[in-house]
Parts: C-alpha cells; sequence; structure tokens
C-alpha cells in the first residue's frame, strides 16, 4: 500500500494488519480523498477569479467540479 492509502487506514483501525476492519468507513474515506482531489487539482478560489479564466480553463474548472460531485455521489460521501 503506499504511504497516503496507510493514512487513511489508519484513520479507520490503528493496525491495517487486521482483518475484520470497518471497510465501508476506509471505502467512502478512499472515495472522498479522491472527490477532494479532483476539485483542487483544477478549482479556482473565488467566482470572481473563474470570470477572469479563459475558456479552457473554466471548462477545465467545471469538469473538475463535476467529476467531484459524480465521486461524491456514487459513493455516498460528503
Amino acid at each position: 500500500m503506499n504511504e497516503r492509502i496507510l493514512e487513511l487506514a489508519r484513520q479507520v483501525w490503528p493496525d491495517p494488519n487486521i482483518s475484520h476492519v470497518n471497510h465501508t468507513k476506509f471505502a467512502r474515506l478512499i472515495a472522498k480523498e479522491c472527490a477532494v482531489l479532483a476539485m483542487t487539482e483544477h478549482h479556482s478560489t473565488s467566482p470572481a477569479e473563474y470570470d477572469e479564466m479563459e475558456p479552457y480553463e473554466q471548462g477545465c474548472d467545471d469538469t473538475a467540479s463535476a467529476i467531484s460531485g459524480k465521486i461524491r455521489r456514487i459513493f455516498g460521501v460528503e
């Protein structure tokens, strides 16, 4: 497992080698992490900045927002 997955696993259980873990909570943490990454990779910080972006950048920003929202809806995370 990579270090970020281990960090998420430690939020669910102290010893990631334990076999009786809360898999649902762990899966939701991973989904939430993916949604956050989708938004932060290409997302404006304010509406004013958005209006000053090139159309291509606005499209990327809109796509990042849509992907993040879809990940959150599919996996039921906030």
